[in-house]
């Protein structure tokens, strides 16, 4: 293993393995948590895209942040954001409380996020950057391989809230292994004033406005699926069928098993065929899972459609961050990814409040079919809009 690939090892992606870790664990949690508080469908939806928002939020100004800052502070401050919010949602008595800290949380993650994925971008090449982000995306699914379980078993046994605390203290060891371990070596070495910053934004923005319009259109799909997977499967298993909330643990770890064991391949696949070879068929199948579960009655139908879109998820391990990555300019990577996450981020934030709006309305199982036609619209505009980014003679 050469060095570089060593650099990446302790600062980004143990780190990312345990924030995964204690992100699985609230999987099962959150939407209970916010139901204890009687809140709607709608309402807990806002719960959970609390995070999405925040990094809505955040996504360009950390992009711009990152222009003055090295890689390193930005991750600490990101990572430290997320710590003291996880602690705030553990305390929290009113719904109210648990959306602005998950808004905080999610203004974190936005830092946290383009840090690392402009980092990793610096160092690794395009040639072998499917593998690295497929690296990196399949240790987020190991992460949240076995966690959903434990979360489940935690707050069977102790309690919804002890989770979020477990999840807190997950995130300050990620402080102390950034603080140790990271060396900066790719800040940005251009001087940026403050007035220069939004018209360099514009400026991005309108010399790259077709690719973030069509890849942009297939990231927010994307990621509305990923998003609402993750409120629509854990209210699913608890009102329709009547399972409890290890039950939902053992159903969420069980997709993401299957989910964790296709990153290598869609490396591979990546980086030797190409982006499309993973990204078109991977939210096809996730459409098809989630076509899947307004079928399912029982534990069992619904743990099939929930492997099925674990599949379909594991499969695009790490394509749209490669597909960011390799659209960026070098100048200005760090404003062009935060640009980049802030059009996925807003799907990341439609796709629960998808979910919960149409489940008020019409039911969950609607709200399961609304998804599955965003993971097709998803494969589709991939397919046939945005060409591929894979420089096999570079």
């Amino acid at each position: 293993m050469n060095s570089t690939w060593k650099n990446l090892i302790f600062p980004v992606y143990l780190p990312t393995f345990l924030l995964a870790f204690g992100s699985g664990i609230l999987i099962p949690i959150l939407p209970l948590f916010a139901r204890s508080f009687g809140m709607s469908f709608s309402a807990i939806s806002f719960v959970i895209a609390g995070s999405s928002i925040g990094t809505v939020l955040g996504d360009v100004p950390a992009g711009m942040i990152l222009e003055r800052i090295n890689r390193r502070t930005g991750m600490l401050i990101g990572v430290g954001l997320i710590t003291v919010s996880m602690i705030g949602v553990g305390l929290a008595h009113t719904g109210i409380e648990l959306i602005l800290y998950r808004i905080v949380s999610g203004v974190g993650l936005a830092l946290w996020n383009i840090s690392r994925h402009t980092y990793i971008t610096d160092v690794i090449t395009n040639q072998t950057r499917g593998r690295a982000l497929a690296i990196f995306g399949g240790i987020n699914r190991v992460g949240t391989f076995a966690s959903p379980a434990i979360g489940g078993i935690l707050g069977a046994a102790f309690g919804l809230r002890l989770p979020m605390f477990v999840s807190a203290a997950l995130a300050g060891v990620v402080v102390i292994l950034v603080l140790w371990f990271m060396k900066e070596e790719h800040a940005e070495t251009h001087e940026v004033v403050q007035h220069e910053a939004w018209p360099r934004i514009k400026r991005l923005f309108i010399e790259h406005f077709r690719v973030l319009s069509t890849a942009g259109s297939a990231q927010i799909f994307a990621q509305m699926i990923r998003q609402g997977r993750r409120l629509l499967i854990p209210l699913y298993g608890a009102t329709v069928i009547g399972l409890d909330v290890d039950a939902i643990g053992f159903i969420v770890t069980t997709s993401a098993a299957v989910d964790m064991m296709l990153f290598p391949v869609a490396g591979y696949v990546m980086d030797r065929f190409g982006r499309k070879y993973v990204s078109v068929p991977s939210f096809m199948l996730m459409g098809l899972g989630m076509g899947l579960i307004p079928f399912s009655t029982t534990f069992t139908g619904l743990m099939l459609a929930t492997v099925v879109i674990g599949f379909g998820n594991g499969l695009g391990s790490g394509c749209m961050m490669t597909l960011g990555a390799d659209l960026a300019p070098s100048d200005g990577t760090g404003q062009f990814l935060g640009l980049w996450r802030f059009i996925g981020d807003m799907g990341g934030v439609g796709g629960p409040l998808a979910v919960g709006n149409f489940a008020d309305l019409f039911g969950l199982e609607t709200s399961a079919f609304t998804l599955a036609g965003i993971g097709a619209l998803a494969s589709l505009t991939l397919l046939l809009l945005v060409p591929e980014t894979l420089r096999k003679n570079a």
